[in-house]
């Protein structure tokens, strides 16, 4: 086994725990917004982690696979805030515990004040 294979190997396998634990976040987290962020946060780091894992395996794919890893890095953090935003701005609000604060509210429902262009 070469240490290629090696690295192929522990990559692959912390990229398989973060997917689980991105998925174990989705299942437990209380609303939407954190589901949200469980799912993307978790799930980036594991899927970038696997898909390198197969660029070491396979070093023919690797440059191919890291325009890949660099997609999802850019992509999936821009997907789930635009998400979120739609959310919030269709009233979805995030969970709070009593006496919660929310200060994007004030942002989207300002106070009757005019806000300059």
């Amino acid at each position: 086994m070469s240490i290629m294979e090696i690295i192929g190997s522990f990559l692959v396998i912390v990229g398989s725990i973060f997917l689980f634990l991105g998925a174990l976040g989705i299942y437990r987290m209380p609303d939407l917004y954190s589901r949200l962020q469980a799912g993307t946060k978790a799930t980036t780091l594991g899927a970038m982690s696997v898909i390198l894992g197969v660029g070491f395996w396979e070093p023919d794919w690797f440059l191919k696979l890291l325009v890949l890893v660099v997609f999802i890095g850019y992509s999936n953090p821009l997907s789930s805030h635009a998400m979120a935003r739609a959310m919030f701005k269709k009233k979805i609000f995030p969970w709070t515990k009593e006496g919660g604060v929310d200060a994007y509210k004030e942002v989207i429902e300002p106070t009757g004040e005019k806000q300059e262009s």
